[in-house]
């Protein structure tokens, strides 16, 4: 059997899913290490804390939603996908990203700008053609949300590695990510409640779009004058909350595996809360609160439950979240808590919390990676190609 043929090239969740894994278990720790100085940062162009805001977001983010992507848009355009060599190249690419970020020092500029760029333009140019072509066969009218976002993380990603523009950077690839998860909380959560609770969640075409669009026009929000982007963002959070109450939030909270979805979806309005008050009042928060409650609670929370969900479905399994995947979602709840409660409280032990936190992600990554590495790199168990 070819290495290209064997099951983990399959189909684009089954490498990349691999690869989060990998990325959460490791890339906090790296930091926490750094953020400590028991490790030297990456001798590189860039700030130690670019280093981590990158890995963080275009790494181990950009793990996730690649092999989200890939598996999702040859669904909702009914084709086979990319698999074999194709998904070899991106991971290849994706790993060669990871070298040249933490070896950027040692590079030429033309080689780290290209390992830097190579995987995120090979992907999204992937995508965009699968989109575009089967556009006619697309199960959902409103993708053109993704043609429009996708180009844009390059931009994000450049800009956040550049010393003039990191800030707006961080708040551009925040805001792309927001709009993904967006979209996929209203298209998932409306199956996961139907199918596991026989319950219909609103879903209203107006309110949907605006959300949608809001949280588009937020991607930009560095280069909107401060007050307009702050109360845009409160706009968008007072919607999403008018919406979470008629999501029958009382059922979803009975299933840990469901949620915790709802959870990162009130964590996107604590974010956008947040930052409309660092508008009013300027708190003193310790250490970069919003951005965390981001990170940590949307990206954190509902990461961990839709890879178990995913790579049970498709690999032919039940989707039953036993004891061990529960207890995953608890010590991710238990990070949210440590990263971002726990400095407000007690101050003092800034540097033991991100160590704790960063103990949680390589607890909660390291039990997934153990568990669901070997799913994905065997057949599917019923019989099914991909």
């Amino acid at each position: 059997m070819k290495f290209s043929t064997q099951a983990l090239w399959l189909v684009g969740f089954r490498p990349f899913f691999a690869l989060a894994c990998l990325a959460g278990l490791s890339l906090p720790v790296l930091w926490a290490l750094v953020f400590s100085g028991a490790l030297a940062a990456p001798a590189a162009p860039f700030s130690p804390t670019q280093w981590h805001a990158h890995e963080m977001f275009f790494g181990f983010g950009w793990a996730v939603m690649g092999g989200f992507l890939l598996t999702s848009t040859k669904n909702w355009v009914k084709i086979r996908g990319y698999h074999g060599t194709a998904l070899m190249l991106l991971a290849s690419a994706w790993l060669f990203e990871r070298a040249g970020m933490w070896f950027a020092g040692a590079l030429p500029p033309i080689v780290f700008r290209l390992s830097s760029n190579l995987f995120l333009a090979s992907i999204i140019a992937m995508l965009l053609w699968s989109l575009i072509r089967h556009r006619q066969s697309d199960s959902f009218r409103d993708n053109y949300f993704f043609l429009i976002i996708l180009p844009l993380f390059l931009v994000a990603k450049n800009l956040l590695l550049s010393d003039d523009h990191f800030q707006a950077g961080a708040s551009m690839s925040m805001g792309l990510f927001r709009v993904a998860f967006l979209v996929m909380l209203e298209r998932t959560l409306t199956q996961f409640m139907k199918n596991a609770l026989q319950a219909n969640i609103l879903r209203n075409a107006v309110l949907d779009t605006a959300i949608k669009l809001l949280a588009v026009l937020l991607v930009f929000a560095s280069l909107l004058p401060a007050p307009l982007s702050s109360w845009i963002g409160l706009l968008l959070a007072l919607l999403l909350i008018g919406r979470f109450v008629y999501w029958k939030p009382q059922l979803a909270m009975r299933r840990l595996d469901i949620g915790i979805m709802y959870l990162g979806y009130l964590a996107i309005v604590a974010q956008l809360l947040l930052q409309f008050l660092d508008h009013l009042a300027q708190p003193a928060w310790i250490g970069s609160v919003p951005m965390h409650v981001f990170t940590f609670g949307a990206m954190g929370l509902i990461i961990p439950a839709m890879l178990i969900r995913i790579v049970n479905g498709h690999t032919g399994r039940k989707v039953v979240f036993d004891r061990l995947d529960k207890t995953v979602l608890w010590i991710m709840i238990a990070g949210f808590v440590i990263r971002i409660i726990l400095p407000q409280v007690a101050p003092a032990g800034y540097l033991h919390w991100i160590e704790l936190a960063a103990a949680c992600w390589f607890a909660c990554f390291s039990i997934l990676a153990w568990r669901y590495i070997p799913y994905l790199l065997q057949p599917r168990v019923d019989g099914k190609e991909h």
